[in-house]
Order: structure tokens, then sequence, then C-alpha cells
């Protein structure tokens, strides 16, 4: 008679457990569904097993986590056929897009190569009607001319280069004899200096006349 009494709490515990255990792991499920639409992975009994560390037979045979999981990937399929819906009208929007863009430009286009024509046309009437003015002997004589022309240019711009040759030549000597009309300049201050002094000292006419000679030397 004790035995079912003792039995009982413990079948009441273990249920308890379970029932704990099992609610636990429906909240690991929930939270992995969360998780896995919070980074945009895609929802599977496999992904959400694997996150919530549950088993897949858990998955299947428990009805709030086969709800749960089967709900999320009917939103997840939801969100893939909303994309690609909007995909596709961007798509077709694009594509629209740029076939009024492709025929703006091809009028434009169009219209332009019109113009190039008539510009064209009016060119070579004109070529026609200078061909029509000027006889072959004109011509002729015009491409004489032209070559005469080119001839003296080229010898016009050899005179140029000899000239501006000759005109550094002659800056670079005028240069130097500013150089030397200093260097003498100063060899007369320095050759008169010491003349004064003799001059001024009638004690050394020798050395007035070496002075003077030195001078007169210089100068030469």
């Amino acid at each position: 008679m004790n035995n079912p009494a003792r039995s009982a709490p413990r079948t009441a515990a273990a249920l308890a457990a379970r029932h704990r255990d099992t609610q636990a792991a429906l909240g690991r499920v929930r939270d992995a569904i969360t998780r896995l639409r919070r980074e945009k992975t895609p929802v599977s009994v496999a992904a959400v097993a694997r996150r919530a560390g549950v088993s897949r037979t858990f998955l299947y045979t428990n009805p709030d986590a086969k709800t749960a999981v089967a709900e999320a990937i009917r939103h997840a399929d939801d969100q893939r056929r909303q994309l690609v819906v909007e995909t596709d009208n961007s798509s077709e929007l694009t594509w629209r897009e740029r076939a009024l863009n492709a025929e703006d430009a091809l009028k434009v286009a169009h219209t332009e190569i019109v113009a190039q024509r008539n510009r064209i046309g009016e060119l070579l009437g004109r070529i026609r009607d200078l061909e029509a003015e000027w006889t072959q002997e004109g011509v002729e004589r015009i491409t004489t001319e032209n070559t005469a022309l080119k001839e003296r240019v080229r010898q016009f711009s050899a005179d140029n280069r000899t000239l501006d040759e000759r005109l550094k030549a002659a800056r670079s000597n005028l240069r130097f004899q500013d150089r030397r009309i200093a260097d003498l300049e100063a060899r007369l201050t320095e050759s008169a200096t010491p003349t004064q002094a003799s001059i001024v000292n009638p004690k050394r006419p020798q050395a007035l006349s070496n002075d003077t000679n030195l001078t007169s030397n210089q100068i030469n």
C-alpha cells in the first residue's frame, strides 16, 4: 500500500521536471528564431535546432515548437516573395527608365546626324563653288607662292637663330669688357694711392719714380 503512495510524488516531480525542460527548450527555440530573423539568416529546422541546442525530433514532435518553426519559415518565405516582387518591380522600372533614356538619346543622335549631314552638304557646296572660281593655273600659282613663302619662313627662322646667337655672344663680350674695365679702374686706384704719398714726402723721389713707371706700364 505504501509503494503507490511513494511513486506518485516521484512521478509528479518527473513530470514537472520534464515540463520545465520542455518550456526551457521552447524558450531557446523562440530565441533562436528571433536571432535568425535579426541576422536575416534563412530559417530552417536544422538552423533552429543547431541554434537552440535541441534535436530535430523535438521540433517535429512538440506541437508548440513545430508551430513556431512553421510560422517562422512561412514568414521568411513571405518576406522572400515580397523581396522578389520588389526586386522585379525595381528591375522593371530600371529597364523602363533605361529604355526611355535610350529613346531620348536616339532622338538626340538622329537630330545631330541630320544637322551634320546638312552641314556637310553646305561645305561640299562651298568647295564646288571654290573649284568653279579657281582655274588650274590659279591653283598652281597659289601652290607655288605657298611653297616660296614656306621657304622664306624657314630662311627667316634660320636668320633669327643666327642673330640670336650673335646677340648672346655680344652680350658675353660686353660683360667681359665691363669686368675688364672694373679691374683696370681698381688697379688705377691702387696705383694712385702710393704716388700721392711719395709727393707729400720729398725724401722718397726714387719711390715716386718707380710708382710712376709702374702706373704707366699698367695703363699701357
